[in-house]
């Protein structure tokens, strides 16, 4: 018994076993396959990608200025407090902790957004509260509370700067227990 357990030993040292020398076939034939494969796809954009234009200049050229504009000073203004409170389940109330950034198109609306943050606060602390469970529970309740809070958002900012300076809201943490 000794001497087998001697061999076995040895033969695992000194060499490969089968199916690890088939694995590394395998691994290698299958990185070059993605490796000339990506050669193949970067020289037909490089050779055949039109004339003088780059393929940059070619988006540009067909995509409006003004979204252009929209997708470059896009900023997140976080609210400074997550959302804590109470909602009824039943004969329970259940704790929701919600945490909400601000999508804006300007650092102008940014700056109007930081300014106004016990007016988007207070308007969020409103919307949440009439949530219902069943909505926090679901992603379609969640995605038309966002719809409903971005609306209330906009007509309280458009009350103040006579314009509507949000463009989404979107729900960095999300806990209901």
């Amino acid at each position: 018994m000794p001497e087998e357990e001697n061999t076995e030993a040895l033969s695992l040292e000194g060499q490969e076993t089968p199916s690890l020398g088939r694995k590394k076939k395998l691994i290698i034939i299958i990185a070059s396959v993605v490796l000339l494969s990506g050669i193949a796809i970067g020289s037909y954009f490089l050779f055949f990608s039109g004339d003088d234009a780059t393929a940059a200049e070619q988006i540009e050229a067909q995509v409006p200025d003004e979204v252009t504009k929209q997708a470059v000073f896009t900023t997140y203004v976080a609210m400074p407090r997550p959302f804590v409170f109470n909602v009824q389940d039943g004969k329970r109330d259940r704790l929701v902790q919600i945490k909400v950034q601000l999508m804006v198109h300007s650092d102008e609306n940014a700056e109007l957004a930081k300014k106004h943050t016990p007016l988007l606060e207070g308007t969020l602390v409103r919307v949440f509260g009439a949530a219902t469970v069943e909505q926090l529970r679901s992603p379609a309740g969640k995605s038309q509370l966002r719809i409903h809070a971005l609306e209330a958002l906009n007509e309280a900012t458009s009350k103040v700067e006579n314009k509507a300076i949000i463009d989404a809201v979107l729900f960095t943490g999300f806990v209901l227990q």
